[in-house]
Order: structure tokens, then C-alpha cells, then sequence
């Protein structure tokens, strides 16, 4: 089924709430990077077009549901005008008669944004009431805030219970294209999952194996998918929790059929700030060194594979990718995937910046703006603020 779209809305002269994601990095009062802010441009100017007054909301860090004058939206809000070349008003609150009046006294195509939604307890808790306060500022409701999708929170499900939902640009773009994984995923299909722990990606190591071809793992949770081959890691990061679940996973690949590729060689150091690593066999780890990033001999092996890939899925850095003696391996996957011809989706923040820092980002099929929510999408696991909006066939 589809959901509901804007498309299928009348806006006219109706107040439009609508959750964006606006969770940008702000140091000093200046926005480092812009990319969540011009993710949302297209629905907040096709609003604005057809005489839609516009309520932006979105959270900014975790306050904790306290205010807190650094993690205040008005950077965002100065930005934001500047990239829609009009005025947007900044309030300093989320709800109250301020906000209200704020609201009723706006004209066909004025931009608001709420101060952040996380200043209140009431966002994350889901509380009705909030929910209702929220509903009660605007006639229709869009989300498009794909990265806070799969919470539960005031702005992404409560809201929808009161007035009319519907998915914005972005999110439409993001379950497309992520149910393409799915729903007829052309074969061979690869995954390479990077980051630190296994126990972060139980759920979706588990799904992919019953969806893929191959199985590409690197990063800190390789680490413990070798131990539990029985190499030694050195003082690496390991999880030995969870060496049972990642032998198990690898039975299960096998069980499947699926190729499961770990590293054949790393790049290791005595800890994460030298200057330079070494690269040795994963039968040659020293004792008093840490795996920090795959070999060459790895990124070699898993060059090959992307390229011969028809489907590809991409989460998680291969290494410590913020330290650039330890990033060849995840840029060295980042060109591949880039130059694979199959189709091509990636999710998480450090695979999106390996790809933006060698400016190949926009040779990927589909760059997701949720790395948490990207992955439980995939995982096949129902999120909340999709569910919430009804399928376009349901539309009354």
C-alpha cells in the first residue's frame, strides 16, 4: 500500500503542522551542517506555493525535557529563511497563548518554528495532552521527519490521532526507496554492516541474512564475529556478550547459504590516536594492539564484491572513519558503492559522511536521513510515524 501524500491534500489557506527533522550540529550558534534543513525544502516550499501557512517543529539534541539555551531552534529557524529566501518566525516556545496567537494571526504562506519540541517532557512521553496541544495549532498534519519515524513521541504519533495525517516529500522518498530492499530486491544483493556492536545490529543482521546474498561486516562488531572464530583481537573493542550471538548468526548464514565476509586483514595501532597503524593478518593481531580499520587485502575482497552487486545496503563505518589513519577502508567502500551499477542505499551518518567528504553522495540511489529508522525499516519492524498515517487507499 501507499500512504497518504501531501499531493493528495487541499492546503489552501489551511494551517499546516508539519515534524521535520532539524536535529542539525550547531557549534557557537553556527549550523556545521545544513543537509537535515535542505532535506525538507521540498515540502516546505510545495506548503508555502499552494498558500499553506506553515508550522515547522522539530527537536534539537536531547534537553532532556528542559529548556536549554544551546539547543534553542532560532539558528535553525535564521537558516532556514535564508534557504527559503522569506521570512520565518522563531518562537520561544511550543505551545501557550504566545504560540497561538502567533498562529492565528498568520497570512497564506507564513513559515513558523516552534521552539524545540524536547524542552517539553510531554514530546517524548507521548503524553496526550501535549499530543492534543500540538493538533490543536493546525488543521491537517504532515511528518516528515523520517529520523525520529520510529519513536513513539508526541509530534510523530499523538498528533495523528487528532487531525488529518499525511507523509511529506521526504518521507515518501525514504519508504520508497527503502521498500524497494524489501519488497523485490534485485540479486545478488549485498550488505556491508560497519559500526561498533553486535548488539546494535542483532535485528537487522537477522533479517538481512534472510534477504541477501552476502553479508559484508566490518568495524568494531567484526571484532567479535572473529573472536568467536577463535582469533585473537588484541585489546580491540569486543563484546564478549555476545560472541554466542555472533556464532550463531554466522550459522544461520550458512544455513541460508549466504557468504558471510569478515576481515582477512586490519589495520591495527597500540590505541586510536597514533600517528599510523600496522597491517597484519587477523591470525597476527599483537597482543597489545586494537583493530581500528579493515586491510588492504579486505578492501580488496569487498571492492569486488560491491561491484558485482545488483542491490546494495550500506550501514555503518568499516573503521574509526573520524580518524583519518583509520578511514581508508571505509572510503575505499564508499567508492565502491559508488561506482557499483545495481541499485544503491545507504543509512547512518558515518557512511553518509565517508561519501560527502570524497563528494560521491550523489551517486547513491538513495542517501536516508534516518540511520536508526533507516535500519528498524529494513528490519521489517513497524514504525510509528508511518503506521500512524493512513494508506492512500483508506483516504476518505
Amino acid at each position: 500500500m501507499t500512504k497518504r501524500s501531501i499531493r493528495s491534500a487541499d492546503v489552501a489557506g489551511k494551517t499546516v503542522f508539519v515534524r521535520v527533522d532539524f536535529n542539525v550540529p550547531i557549534a557557537d550558534g553556527v549550523i556545521t551542517d545544513d543537509t537535515r534543513i535542505r532535506a525538507a525544502l521540498p515540502t516546505i516550499s510545495w506548503l508555502i506555493e499552494r498558500n499553506a501557512r506553515v508550522v515547522l517543529a522539530s527537536h534539537l539534541g536531547r534537553p532532556g525535557g528542559k529548556a536549554n539555551d544551546e539547543l534553542r531552534m532560532a539558528p535553525v529557524a535564521a537558516r532556514l529563511a535564508e534557504l527559503l529566501e522569506r521570512p520565518v518566525t522563531a518562537m520561544a516556545s511550543i505551545t501557550g497563548s504566545d504560540v497561538t496567537d502567533a498562529v492565528d494571526a498568520m497570512n497564506d504562506g507564513d513559515v513558523i518554528l516552534l521552539e524545540n519540541l524536547r524542552f517539553d517532557p510531554g514530546e517524548e512521553a507521548n503524553d496526550p495532552d501535549f499530543a492534543r496541544e500540538l493538533a490543536d495549532l493546525a488543521d491537517i498534519y504532515v511528518n516528515d521527519a523520517f529520523g525520529t519515524s520510529h519513536r513513539a513521541h508526541a509530534s510523530t504519533e499523538g498528533i495523528a490521532n487528532h487531525i488529518p495525517a499525511y507523509l511529506g516529500f521526504l518521507m515518501q522518498r525514504e519508504v520508497e526507496a527503502l521498500s524497494r530492499l524489501l519488497e523485490a530486491p534485485e540479486h545478488p544483493f549485498i550488505a556491508i554492516i560497519g559500526g561498533a556492536k553486535v548488539s546494535d545490529k542483532i535485528g537487522i543482521l537477522d533479517h538481512l541474512i534472510e534477504r541477501v546474498d552476502t553479508l559484508l561486516i566490518g568495524g568494531g562488531m567484526a571484532n567479535t564475529f572473529l573472536h568467536a572464530q577463535g582469533h585473537e583481537v588484541g585489546t580491540s573493542l569486543m563484546e564478549e556478550d555476545q560472541v554466542d550471538t555472533a556464532r550463531r548468526i554466522l550459522e544461520h548464514a550458512t544455513e541460508r547459504g549466504v557468504e558471510v565476509m569478515l576481515p582477512l586483514d586490519v589495520v591495527v595501532a597500540e590505541d586510536v590516536d597514533a600517528g599510523r597503524g600496522t597491517t597484519v593478518s587477523i591470525s597476527e593481531v599483537p597482543a597489545g594492539s586494537a583493530i581500528f580499520d579493515i586491510g588492504s587485502e579486505t578492501r580488496r575482497a569487498f571492492f569486488r564484491a560491491i561491484l558485482e552487486a545488483k542491490t546494495v545496503f550500506w550501514n555503518g563505518p568499516l573503521g574509526v572513519a573520524e580518524k583519518p589513519t583509520f578511514a581508508v577502508g571505509t572510503r575505499r567502500v564508499a567508492e565502491a558503492v559508488a561506482m557499483a551499477d545495481g541499485y544503491t542505499v545507504i543509512g547512518g551518518g558515518d557512511s553518509i559522511a565517508a561519501l560527502e567528504q570524497i563528494g560521491l553522495a550523489d551517486q547513491i540511489d538513495h542517501v536516508s536521513t534516518g540511520g536508526g529508522a533507516s535500519l528498524e525499516f529494513v528490519e521489517g519492524r513497524t514504525l510509528p510515524g508511518i503506521a500512524m498515517v493512513p494508506d492512500e487507499a483508506d483516504a476518505s
